[in-house]
C-alpha cells in the first residue's frame, strides 16, 4: 500500500477531530522548533518560558511558570536555568515566600525574545496564517476557551 493510501478507517468524526488536533499541535509545534533551532539557538521549550516572561510586568515565581506552561515545574526550572546562563532571565528571591524564585527577562532576554517571536511568526505564517481566516481564528478561540474549562463534576447520588 502507498502511504498516501493510509487512512484511520473507520474512526467517528470526534477520534478525527482529536487526531487532527493532535496532528496540528505536533506539526506547528515542530515547525516553530526547527525554525527557532536554527535562527536563534533557542528550543520552543524556552521560547515558552520567554513568552510568558514577556507577558508579564514584574518578575513571576517559577511554580506559576509551571502551571501556565506545557513544562512541568523540574523542566521551568532547568530552562530558567539554561536561559540565566546565556543572560536572558535573572532569578530573585521571592519577597514573600523564601523557598521560592522569581524570574525575569533581562534586556537581553526581551531583545532575544522579540527576534524568536519574528521568527516563530515567519515559520506560522505559510502553515497557519495563510491559510486561516478571522472566522477560523475565532472559532478555534471558542474550541479552546471550551477544552481548557474543567471538566464539571458528576453529581453526587
Amino acid at each position: 500500500m502507498a502511504r498516501n493510501d493510509l487512512t484511520l478507517g473507520d474512526l467517528t468524526a470526534r477520534d478525527h477531530a482529536f487526531y487532527g488536533l493532535v496532528w496540528a499541535g505536533a506539526t506547528l509545534s515542530a515547525r516553530v522548533d526547527q525554525a527557532l533551532a536554527r535562527a536563534h539557538d533557542l528550543p520552543l521549550s524556552w521560547f515558552e518560558v520567554m513568552l510568558w516572561l514577556h507577558a508579564q510586568d514584574g518578575p513571576v515565581a517559577a511554580s506559576d511558570l509551571g502551571a501556565k506552561t506545557l513544562l512541568s515545574r523540574s523542566q521551568v526550572s532547568r530552562v530558567a536555568d539554561s536561559l540565566q546562563a546565556r543572560g536572558l532571565v535573572e532569578r530573585a528571591p521571592s519577597p514573600t515566600d523564601a523557598r521560592s524564585v522569581r524570574i525575569t527577562l533581562t534586556p537581553a532576554g526581551r531583545e532575544a525574545f522579540a527576534a524568536a517571536d519574528a521568527t516563530r511568526r515567519a515559520a506560522l505564517a505559510e502553515a497557519f496564517d495563510d491559510r486561516l481566516d478571522e472566522q477560523d481564528i475565532a472559532a478555534l478561540e471558542g474550541i479552546w476557551a471550551k477544552l481548557k474549562q474543567p471538566p464539571a463534576e458528576a453529581p453526587k447520588g
